[in-house]
C-alpha cells in the first residue's frame, strides 16, 4: 500500500420536497473534519428543492449536469438565474436570500456547492425553510 493512500466513506443523504415526495439527494463530496467543504446537490428530472435560507453560509454554486434555474428572494424581489452544464458558470449567493432549485432538463441534474463558511451540522437554526407564498409576502423568520 502506497503511505498516505485512503478511502473515505462519502455520507449520501435522499432528499425529499415539503410533501414528503423524493426529489432528489445529497452527498458530501469533501470534508475538513465535521465541517462539508463542498457538497453535489443532485436533482431528480423536473424536481424542485427549497425554498430556503442560510442566515450564515452563502453558496457558490456550479452546475456540472442538466440544467438548474435557481429561483432567489430577498425583500419581496424576485431574481432568476439558469445555471447549465453545458455552459459552465458559477453563482455566488449571499447569505439571508431565500432560493428555490427548479430541474429545467429532461434528467437528473448536478450542482456543485461550495458553502462559505462551511456546513457544519452543529448550527441546527441557520437554515430556515420557506413557503414561494412566504417569500412573495416578504416574511421573515
Amino acid at each position: 500500500m502506497i503511505n498516505g493512500v485512503r478511502t473515505e466513506k462519502a455520507k449520501r443523504v435522499k432528499t425529499n420536497d415539503l410533501e414528503g415526495k423524493d426529489n432528489g439527494f445529497l452527498v458530501e463530496l469533501f470534508k475538513d473534519g465535521r465541517l462539508t467543504t463542498v457538497y453535489l446537490s443532485a436533482l431528480a428530472q423536473g424536481a424542485f428543492k427549497g425554498y430556503h435560507l442560510h442566515r450564515i453560509r452563502k453558496a457558490r454554486y456550479m452546475c456540472v449536469k442538466g440544467t438548474v434555474k435557481i429561483i432567489l428572494y430577498k425583500d419581496k424581489e424576485r431574481e432568476e438565474y439558469i445555471l447549465d452544464s453545458k455552459d459552465p458558470i458559477r453563482l455566488y449567493i449571499p447569505d439571508n436570500v431565500a432560493t428555490g432549485l427548479l430541474n429545467m432538463g429532461d434528467e437528473e441534474a448536478w450542482l456543485i456547492n461550495f458553502p462559505d463558511p462551511p456546513y457544519d451540522p452543529d448550527l441546527k437554526d441557520e437554515q430556515v425553510e420557506y413557503t414561494e407564498e412566504e417569500c412573495e409576502a416578504g416574511i421573515i423568520k
